[in-house]
């Protein structure tokens, strides 16, 4: 595996803060051009105060592209995005950031408390900088967030061991508690799913359902399989042949909205224990996948 991009977020340690009013995320009639090539247009999304929404679509749908979008990361070429009551580059003080997951080598030797601890560095995300002669009574607040937030994720059984021993699972816990160590109102992570065996899955997803719970974040999360979130989701936006549709799972993963934006027959149908399965061309829509269905 290569190393992972740590995941970064602003500014220091704080004691929790009020939340801002209004949404978590307002996304109005947006559209990105990316080379010249339009991604997605018309897109409408709102994420409310501890909500739990998932973006879902098919490879190449732009999925990626709307959370850089509403990081204040790549231009829009119409529409406003609005987080946290104000302009996307404005916030990110207030939002932690995972990347795409891709693990860590064997032998990466940092510890994961120690990978928690950059969380508290950064002046800009996945770059970790030196803060000069902290006072002492900060350094101990530091410490105790880090330990909190170890202790949130589940993650204190193991979080003094090297972090390229342990499983996909595990060192992704310690990835989220790094995101959250800020005390962020959003949080957004880019597949967090992705690598990970169906029971490191689920317990993933009841984790950051957990999240929105005790810390009253909101989570924005790219996913390509819903399964294993559908108990814990509020909403989803489906993206699609540059079109989009958001809502309750129930009224977004049908028959009739996907043959709709994929202006082609797709059949939803749902599996005696609840399980969601597309069937159709094209490929798309991975709600059914099994392509992470090995060891973890």
């Amino acid at each position: 595996m290569n190393d992972a991009l740590p995941a970064t977020t602003f500014p220091a340690a704080a004691p929790p803060r009020p939340a801002t009013p209004g949404p978590a995320v307002s996304v109005s009639q947006v559209a990105v051009r990316l080379g010249g090539k339009e991604v997605f247009t018309g897109v409408e999304l709102t994420v409310g105060r501890g909500e739990f929404l998932a973006v879902l679509g098919p490879n190449g749908a732009g999925k990626s592209t709307l959370m850089k979008a509403i990081l204040g990361l790549v231009p829009l070429a119409a529409g406003t995005i609005s987080v946290l009551g104000r302009p996307p580059t404005q916030s990110r003080p207030s939002v932690g950031y995972l990347p795409q997951r891709r693990g860590f080598d064997g032998g990466t030797r940092v510890r994961g408390v120690d990978l928690v601890r950059l969380g508290l560095d950064g002046t800009r995300w996945g770059i970790p900088v030196g803060i000069s002669n902290p006072a002492r009574e900060r350094r101990r607040a530091e410490r105790r967030r880090v330990r909190e937030v170890i202790e949130l994720v589940d993650a204190a059984a193991y979080a003094h061991r090297a972090i390229g021993e342990l499983s996909g699972g595990e060192q992704q816990r310690l990835l989220i508690a790094q995101a959250l160590v800020r005390r962020p109102e959003l949080l957004i992570l880019d597949e967090p799913l992705d690598g990970l065996d169906l029971p490191n899955q689920a317990t993933v997803a009841a984790l950051l359902r957990r999240i929105c719970v005790e810390e009253g974040v909101s989570v924005l999360l790219v996913a390509h399989d819903v399964n294993p979130l559908l108990p814990y989701l509020d909403r989803v936006i489906y993206l699609a042949a540059g079109r989009a549709v958001a809502g309750r799972v129930k009224e977004v993963i049908t028959t009739r909205n996907l043959s709709s934006l994929y202006g082609s027959p797709i059949e939803v149908l749902r599996t005696g224990d609840g399980r969601m399965v597309v069937i159709g061309q094209p490929e798309a829509p991975h709600v059914h996948s099994h392509r992470h269905e090995r060891p973890d």
